[in-house]
């Protein structure tokens, strides 16, 4: 933890979201949050944990009203490779992922905390479950992030109709991830969220190393060139409590970047910048993958 958060301070990131994949893990991930004062906790369970408790409705609800837990997930679909991955199941044995997320889409809709959401392979499922749940993006809907987005155009604005954040990582850097350069052109600027997910997906130039959260810029930066947008002399960003809409969204604060020409240069920025960044931390006694969003900086780690 000593690096982790050192890494953060050497990023200017001031505040972080630790996200659950199991119950199990839940206890340790809770406690981790309120150990530090600038992190937060989701209640969940990846759909691509197995073997593992599945929570109730009442279960997530009860998790969220514990101190610094604030969203719920990840959750969500994944079909990919079911053959390697899956054993050769077929979508169809996949039913315990879809009332998996239905029971979570339930709880965050029944408390009003923010969805992280993970569809890899199954987005038509997975935007059809959100609908039928009532994720319309109006009145009571919970919303959330789509966290690496890697679908189509398509989804992408289905995921923005349905009110969704949309967060990319590092493989929008990757030269060969031509569609999701188009994507990125599609997502407004006040909706897109940008994100590593480590230990994978390292952005280019460091591609294949684990990620840190000093790589971020990276990820900013080739998006800021998708969009075609100058960096102002200073950005402000919105501010107050009340914009904490976690998720792997978060707390946004009213921070003037004053950057130099170098800078300005070497980083164009898009609009609000939020990383997201995900870590892996191992506890004392054993391994504990956690999801780390770093959200929101202070100012960034650029070069002078």
């Amino acid at each position: 933890m000593p690096g982790v958060r050192a890494a953060m301070a050497a990023a200017r990131v001031t505040r972080a979201l630790c996200i659950s994949t199991t119950m199990e893990e839940f206890p340790s991930v809770q406690a981790l949050a309120t150990e530090y004062d600038n992190f937060w906790a989701s209640a969940g369970v990846h759909p691509d944990s197995e073997d593992v408790h599945e929570p109730s409705v009442a279960e997530l609800v009860a998790a969220t009203q514990m101190p610094k837990v604030v969203a719920i997930g990840e959750t969500g679909l994944d079909y990919y490779q079911m053959e390697e991955r899956k054993g050769g199941r077929g979508i169809a044995d996949m039913e315990w992922q879809r009332e998996r997320f239905r029971t979570h889409i339930r709880a965050a809709r029944q408390v009003g905390v923010p969805l992280v959401i993970h569809t890899r392979a199954a987005s038509d499922d997975t935007l059809a479950i959100l609908r039928e749940e009532g994720e319309q993006g109006g009145a009571g809907s919970a919303g959330g992030v789509f966290h690496c987005f890697t679908e189509t155009r398509e989804v992408a604005r289905a995921a923005l109709d349905l009110g969704f954040y949309v967060s990319l990582s590092g493989i929008v850097t990757f030269k060969n991830a031509r569609e999701l350069h188009e994507v990125a052109t599609l997502i407004p600027c006040d909706r897109l969220l940008i994100e590593t997910d480590s230990p994978y997906l390292a952005p280019v130039p460091y591609r294949g190393k684990i990620n840190t959260p000093t790589y971020v810029p990276h990820v900013a930066a080739r998006l800021a060139f998708n969009h075609g947008v100058d960096v102002p002399t200073a950005v402000s960003f919105r501010s107050g409590a009340t914009a904490l809409v976690v998720g792997a969204l978060l707390l946004i604060q009213r921070v003037p970047l004053a950057l130099t020409a170098r800078q300005r240069k070497a980083l164009p920025l898009i609009g609000v910048l939020i990383a997201i960044q995900s870590l892996c931390l191992y506890s004392a006694v054993a391994r504990l993958p956690v999801a780390l969003a770093l959200l929101v900086f202070n100012s960034f780690p650029l070069m002078t």
